[in-house]
């Protein structure tokens, strides 16, 4: 295989969250949490205060990978109208949904993807 001149980059010991050998175990210890969801701050509603876009903080996230994980789980959620991911490698990472989708059903999606919310 000719890689020309890049460089090669090493893996992480740790492996991606969405794709790493601790994914499972992730998922499962996200799934017993019980951590209560708890939204980031978002911007003021623009329209009064109707306003359905909330910021959640999601751990665990390293890749775009993980971003289009979560990202298509929480979209296919019945009321979620966009949801997008703020990618902070090895940080918190800003979810941003819009729609009148329950939390917990945000919470759970994320959680499904193999992540916790923060």
């Amino acid at each position: 295989m000719n890689i020309g001149n890049r460089p090669q980059l090493p893996l992480t010991s740790s492996g991606c969250s969405c794709c790493g050998p601790s994914a499972a175990a992730h998922a499962a210890a996200a799934h017993g949490s019980g951590t209560a969801l708890a939204p980031v701050a978002a911007g003021a509603p623009s329209d009064g205060g109707t306003s359905s876009q909330r910021s959640f903080a999601v751990e665990g996230m390293t890749c775009g990978h993980c971003v289009r994980s979560v990202e298509a789980a929480v979209s296919a959620l019945d009321g979620v109208t966009s949801a997008s991911v703020g990618l902070v490698p090895g940080g918190l990472s800003r979810l941003t949904v819009e729609g009148p989708a329950p939390d917990a059903a945000i919470r759970e999606a994320v959680t499904a993807a193999g992540y916790a919310l923060a």
